[in-house]
C-alpha cells in the first residue's frame, strides 16, 4: 500500500485552524484521519495539582512530541496506534486511549505543529491559518466563557500574560515554514478549495 499523505495545519488559538482541519475531514470522509496535537500534552500525574495548574499549554515544552512523531511513523507504516487522550479537568493524561487506524490522509492539527523540525519533516503539506489578533482573542473569549465557564477577566489576563507572548515567540514565526497560508481560517472558501485541489493532486501522484 502507498504511503499516507501527512498534512500539518497550524495557527494561533482562535485562528480557525480546527475549522480548516474539519473541512478536510468532511471533504475526504473515510480516507482521512485527524490527529489533534492537544491530545499529546505531556503526562503530569507525577505532579501535585497545584503544580499542574501552572502548566503553560502554549509552550512547546507542554507537548510530548516524541510520542506524536513515534505514532505518526507507525501510521505511515500502516500500523494501528493507541492515541493518548488528555483530561483537562485533572490537567494530565487520561488513563484510557483511543485506538486509531491508519488512513490515506493524516491531518495533524495544532498551534505548534510546524514548530518542531521532527514533525515538519513528516509533513507533505504544511498549512498555516493566519487570522488577525483581534479576531482570535474575540473567538477565544467567546469559546472560553461559553464552553469552559471562564470569566471575562480571567480570559483576558491569560491572553495578555501567556497566550499572546507565546504566539509571538513560538507560533507566528512558524508561518515561514508553511507551503500554504490561509487568511481568516475556515471562512476563506477560495483558499480551502485551492488546498483541497492540492491534496487531490497529491493523491493522484
Amino acid at each position: 500500500m502507498s504511503r499516507p499523505i501527512v498534512i500539518g495545519v497550524a495557527g494561533g488559538t482562535g485562528s480557525g485552524k480546527t475549522t480548516v482541519a474539519r473541512k478536510l475531514v468532511e471533504s475526504f470522509s473515510e480516507s482521512v484521519l485527524l490527529i489533534e496535537q492537544d491530545s499529546y500534552y505531556k503526562n503530569q500525574d507525577h505532579l501535585p495539582m497545584e503544580e499542574r495548574l501552572k502548566t503553560n499549554y502554549d509552550h512547546p515544552f507542554a507537548f510530548d512530541n516524541e510520542l506524536l512523531v513515534e505514532q505518526v511513523l507507525q501510521l505511515l507504516d500502516r500500523q494501528t496506534v493507541e492515541k493518548p487522550q488528555y483530561d483537562y479537568a485533572q490537567h494530565t493524561r487520561a488513563s484510557d486511549t483511543q485506538t486509531v487506524e491508519p488512513k490515506d490522509i493524516i491531518v495533524l492539527e495544532g498551534i505548534l505543529i510546524l514548530e518542531d523540525e521532527r514533525i515538519r519533516n513528516l509533513l507533505d503539506l504544511k498549512v498555516f491559518v493566519d487570522t488577525d489578533a483581534d479576531v482570535r482573542i474575540l473567538r477565544r473569549i467567546e469559546r472560553d466563557i461559553a464552553e469552559r465557564g471562564r470569566s471575562l477577566d480571567s480570559v483576558i489576563e491569560q491572553y495578555l500574560t501567556v497566550v499572546r507572548p507565546m504566539h509571538l515567540q513560538f507560533i507566528e514565526p512558524t508561518k515561514r515554514y508553511a507551503d500554504v497560508i490561509i487568511p481568516e481560517g475556515g471562512h476563506n472558501q477560495v483558499a480551502i478549495n485551492l488546498l483541497l485541489n492540492q491534496i487531490k493532486t497529491y493523491l493522484k501522484k
